[in-house]
């Protein structure tokens, strides 16, 4: 008898981190993937990518429209809140035997409750670590709410363990992440820009570039504006003195990022440059090898950090919503100021390449991870663990 395991997939970041993991539950003779994609996923804006899904063969069997417009605090609150309505009914529905959810989006968190009042077993990824933002505080709680922990790092899972869960539900496996990044060709395909469309001057296949993508920091609701207007000021000087391109992806849908968008298109339209293009979204395979083949990363996403230690690829980490977490040595630290991010970039683009790390994994996790579900039961009933 086959494990139903339904995975919920709720953002562009949220997919390119668990693929692999989706591919080997499809795999595996002893279970069945049951596919929910909402949230931003689902909107065009952000880049559509239930349709990179859906070109990949992965055909959601629910999709879940529970994004309030707004993009504020209160937003935020009422998604999550509309988000557990709805996947409370797909769940009854779909009466799967585990439900998994990644990492610490608002969208993660309604999973995270409706899976656990419902009486689902839960299994979380990249739990334990540390962070800024209000991610820190979703995170943790869906650990506590979690019945199976796939933590990425060994720091990680010593965290995990020291918030009272049963260590022999604790599997550090990395990050399935890593796992496309072994399993894809990392070389650009010809054309890979002009394909993706986007606005801006074009980037040939040739052309040296950074990557920018630089998401609202809840927490700092407000002062988006003028954060992103230090990171821009700092890209066009650098891309316009050293003729280098930046490839510049759009921020997700938390709490302030129409203030980031805004202020974006509006340094666009008044302040003219050749060398910085703008992108909704890559597929995981592409966003991969363009990431492999930049010559660094620039801003906040957690993509720099992980993906970006296991490439060796520079990352330029900008402001406090990564703040405190585990990196390799490919990460530099900026404050919310042009000439500080400035300094950062320029000290990176001489680094040109680090060595390879596998702080989040070797490219392993996705295969251990189904191989784990389809044999463990775990106790619906959680209680706190202590040595």
């Amino acid at each position: 008898m086959t494990k139903s395991v339904c995975v919920v997939v709720n953002s562009r970041a949220n997919y390119g981190r668990i693929k692999t993991f989706m591919k080997a539950v499809a795999n595996h003779e002893e279970l069945e993937l049951q596919l929910i994609v909402g949230a931003s996923a689902l909107l065009y804006r952000y880049g559509s990518a239930v349709d990179v899904m859906r070109e990949d063969g992965f055909e959601p069997i629910s999709v879940v429209h529970s994004i309030v417009e707004g993009e504020t605090p209160t937003t935020m609150a009422k998604s999550t809140g509309l988000g557990i309505i709805e996947l409370a009914t797909h769940f009854e529905n779909l009466k799967p035997d585990i439900v998994l959810t990644v990492a610490d989006r608002f969208e993660t968190l309604a999973t995270a409750v409706a899976s656990s009042y419902m009486n689902i077993p839960l299994a979380h990824t990249q739990g334990g670590e540390v962070t800024g933002s209000i991610d820190e505080s979703v995170r943790h709680a869906i650990t506590k709410l979690a019945h199976i922990h796939f933590p990425a790092t060994d720091k990680a899972k010593q965290n995990i363990l020291r918030m009272g869960e049963d260590p022999n539900y604790v599997f550090c496996t990395g990050c399935p992440a890593m796992d496309l990044l072994v399993d894809t060709d990392l070389s650009l395909k010809p054309g890979i820009f002009k394909s993706y469309k986007g606005v801006g001057e074009n980037i040939s296949d040739s052309d040296p570039y950074v990557i920018v993508l630089q998401h609202p920091v809840t927490t700092e609701y407000g002062n988006g504006r003028k954060q992103i207007i230090e990171t821009l000021r700092a890209v066009h000087e650098f891309t316009s003195n050293t003729g280098t391109k930046g490839v510049w992806l759009w921020p997700n849908v938390d709490a302030g990022s129409d203030d980031i968008s805004k202020a974006i298109r509006e340094y666009r339209e008044t302040t003219l440059s050749s060398n910085i293009h703008f992108f909704k979204n890559f597929s995981p395979e592409d966003y991969a090898a363009i990431l492999n083949n930049a010559k660094m990363i620039i801003g906040n996403s957690s993509s720099g950090i992980r993906e970006g230690s296991f490439l060796g690829v520079p990352c330029v980490n900008i402001g406090n919503r990564q703040s405190n977490r585990e990196h390799a040595d490919n990460v530099m630290n900026a404050a919310y100021d042009k000439e500080n991010i400035l300094s950062c970039i320029y000290k990176q683009y001489k680094q040109r390449r680090y060595k390879s790390s596998k702080l989040f994994g070797n490219g392993e996790a996705g295969k251990q991870m189904a191989s784990i579900l389809a044999k463990i039961t775990p106790n619906i009933i959680k209680t706190l663990h202590y040595s």
